[in-house]
């Protein structure tokens, strides 16, 4: 077949007519297929299908998850397919429930739309991966890649025809359901449009947008900060005018076509592998100058026309996720604030990364985008039908009920826990591990396992930030680790609880699957032992992934004179406070480099790294090695986008001052200093979730130096406007 970089105007004037034949070849999920289909004005459009079976038509008939036919609505393969679907259904009535819903999934058609000046090919790797569950279908756009070219340019590109090209293809590999659309940057703007007109009710089952704003919001956008000027407003305009200066210049005439065709073409792929950190494997293909030089026109057909008289009516009529890189230098975050008035089921998610997140992030997207169409799929596992009665209202809020058996054994369990917190060890009893099939999410779930929100009003921050993603925490059994592990199971993140204690870190992991935790797993760990260290690393990259947050916090306490503190007792204090730290920056940091996608490291230092004190010097001493290890490694590590915070906090009521070690006192002696500073912090009631919201806010902000508590506070200022003052203090011997 040619390749359709030449015009094609034969063929009618809308969409639908799908052209015989197609080339067919293995991919990384089953069968691939080329082919082209007949978009507006005849223009041909050149469509890939991913998936086991892909492309080989599907009439409504699923085998076994693999797709039946010989040709999506062409001649007589419908007949078949309706044959073939009664087979099939005879046949899923004895599957297992698990392999049916499977089967199911499988049939959902996700879209995937390229942006500007990009082609398809974008989006090869996060196709490779949504293949594994979905029939996966990538086209491109009138004007770019294999697809023919408009005649003339001028109005070929308006979003009018760019609908009509997207009916046409969705008609062609999806006749009988609604698809999931993902679109990024112009392939957004577009889905924007696709989501919000009548046209496409019916055929459009959820939208994934990232990094392209609806026009018509853009409008508005614009239109409500300049009427009612405000200094944000007034700097968000400006800033998001700034960001938009490529829209300018591809307004002039002439100049972008001749720029991509001459130097700007040739050294774009070298400009994205060193801004972007894009890896040089193909991408951008041969045709970006004359795909760049086309593309053009979407900006001239469109962008002056709907910002100067956007549509009153944008409601999108399907669910909508919006994941924001908040790395782009394209787009203001602050594009998206006023969102909520016009997505009435939102899911919003944001992600470290720059613009080109589809290059950069495939492994990331690819899970957002498989969780989310799961959610919206009609009929997978027994769900409501997108755009059903309550279809989303759950998912967009993160709010949903727990019920049953699992609900009362978590508000069991979890009032139980809520007691017990510590860096090492805890009380308590959680619930048993079905609970995990009553899961809810959010400060709904925490609600009703009997626990109050740890997030409280940062929770919908939180969860765009943190859903979905993998979040380590060591000395998980209890304590500041504990609710940790909470915070950011109520944000929605995949967990791996770390503790030496094994009942430990299995409670914990079950209530963070009770509180919100798609996913927890408890791992049985000695931070201070190295080959343990390196078996854990090894085993969480294999099973789980590399962890996108990782916080180092198990520890232990040890007070008593210098004079009284033993080598062995030195020994034991460094190598779980320091030790255990150093072993999970070096194996995690070295995984998060190797990835290439950036990340975060939290430490647990403590108010004592910078307050000397004459009572706590092997405890003070650890902590201050974790706080200037942590200053280094931020150095290092920021070239590769992983940031390291370092969390000093104050006194804190956990457990730790229960079994925290006093040298050079006999063992009546210790119980009683354990007793009398176990009510001292009892008496400072500072709770370890205050901590927890202060890590989150860490990795949020980037901080390299967090402390907590107002003593924290206190004593940071004075070590810097004041050391002498401090030193005194020092001198002092708490009265235990």
């Amino acid at each position: 077949m040619s390749g359709g970089r030449s015009s094609d105007t034969s063929g009618g004037t809308s969409g639908g007519a799908e052209q015989a034949g197609g080339t067919e070849r293995e991919g990384g999920g089953g069968p691939v297929r080329e082919r082209f289909v007949t978009g507006a004005d005849g223009v041909r459009l050149c469509v890939v299908e991913y998936g086991p079976g892909g492309g080989l038509g599907r009439g409504g008939a699923e085998l076994g998850g693999v797709r039946g036919g010989a040709g999506r609505g062409e001649g007589t393969a419908g007949k078949g397919a309706v044959a073939a679907g009664a087979s099939a259904e005879s046949a899923a009535a004895e599957e297992p429930a698990a392999e049916r819903a499977a089967a199911e999934n499988a049939a959902a058609t996700v879209v995937l739309l390229h942006g500007y000046p990009d082609s398809k090919e974008v989006w090869s790797e996060v196709a490779g991966l949504l293949a594994e569950r979905f029939h996966v279908v990538l086209y491109d756009v009138r004007g770019h890649g294999s697809s023919g070219v408009p005649e003339p340019l001028k109005g070929g590109f308006t979003l009018e025809k760019l609908t009509a090209d997207f009916l046409a293809v969705a008609d062609a590999v999806s006749p009988d359901r609604p698809v999931h659309l993902v679109g990024h940057d112009w392939g957004s703007v577009q889905g924007w449009e696709f989501a919000t007109v009548a046209a496409t009710e019916g055929r459009l089952a959820s939208f994934t947008s990232i990094s392209g704003p609806s026009l018509d919001h853009f409008g508005h956008w614009i239109r409500r900060r300049a009427r009612r000027p405000t200094p944000r407003g007034a700097a968000q305009l400006l800033g998001q005018g700034a960001k938009s200066w490529y829209v300018y210049a591809l307004h002039t005439p002439v100049l972008p076509e001749l720029a991509w065709r001459g130097a700007l073409g040739r050294q774009w792929p070298k400009l994205l592998a060193r801004v972007e950190k894009l890896p040089s494997d193909g991408y951008p293909t041969a045709s970006l100058p004359e795909d760049a030089a086309h593309g053009a026109w979407l900006y001239r057909d469109n962008v002056r026309r709907r910002l100067r008289s956007p549509r009153p009516d944008a409601y999108a009529h399907v669910p909508v996720q919006l994941i924001t890189p908040t790395g782009d230098v394209f787009l203001s975050e602050r594009l998206y604030d006023d969102l909520g008035e016009w997505v009435p089921r939102l899911t919003r998610r944001t992600l470290p990364a720059k613009h080109w997140v589809p290059r950069s992030r495939p492994a990331q997207l690819a899970r957002w985008i498989t969780e989310f169409v799961t959610a919206e799929n009609p009929g997978y596992g027994g769900g409501t039908a997108a755009g059903g009665p309550g279809a989303t209202a759950e998912v967009a809020s993160g709010v949903t009920a727990v019920t049953g058996a699992g609900m009362a054994a978590g508000m069991e369990g979890a009032a139980g826990m809520a007691a017990g917190t510590g860096a090492d060890g805890g009380a308590g009893s959680g619930p048993s591990p079905g609970a995990r099939a009553e899961t809810g999410t959010g400060a709904g779930a925490a609600a009703g396992a009997g626990m109050k929100s740890t997030l409280g009003r940062g929770l919908a921050d939180a969860r765009e930030r943190f859903g979905g993603r993998l979040v380590l925490v060591t000395g998980a059994g209890s304590g500041i680790g504990r609710a940790t592990v909470f915070a950011f199971a109520e944000a929605g993140a995949r967990i791996v609880a770390v503790d030496r204690d094994a009942e430990g870190a299995a409670r914990t992991a079950d209530l963070a699957r009770l509180i919100g935790a798609p996913e927890a797993w408890p791992e049985t760990v000695d931070v201070s032992d190295a080959e343990e260290m390196e078996k854990l690393a090894a085993r969480t990259a294999d099973q789980h992934g590399v962890p996108d947050v990782v916080v180092n916090n198990a520890g232990i306490g040890l007070a008593g004179s210098f004079l009284d503190t033993t080598p062995a007792d030195w020994k034991q204090v460094l190598d779980v406070n320091l030790w255990g730290v150093i072993h999970g920056c070096r194996l995690f940091g070295r995984q998060m480099v190797e990835r290439g996608q950036g990340g975060h490291i939290v430490n647990t230092a403590s108010a004592a790294a910078f307050q000397p004190s004459r009572a706590l010097p092997a405890y003070s001493t650890s902590k201050a090695a974790v706080l200037m290890l942590s200053e280094c490694l931020r150095a290092e590590l920021a070239p590769y986008g992983i940031g390291v915070s370092a969390i000093c906090p104050g006194l804190v009521n956990t457990p730790i001052t229960g079994s925290a070690r006093h040298a050079g006192v006999d063992a009546d002696e210790q119980e009683r200093r354990r007793a009398s500073a176990a009510r001292l912090y009892r008496l400072r009631d500072y709770p370890p979730e205050k901590v927890a919201r202060a890590v989150l806010r860490a990795v949020r902000r980037d901080t390299a130096v967090a402390p907590v508590t107002p003593e924290a506070h206190g004593a940071r200022l004075m070590s810097r406007l004041s050391p002498g003052a401090l030193r005194a203090l020092a001198r002092v011997n708490p009265p235990l």
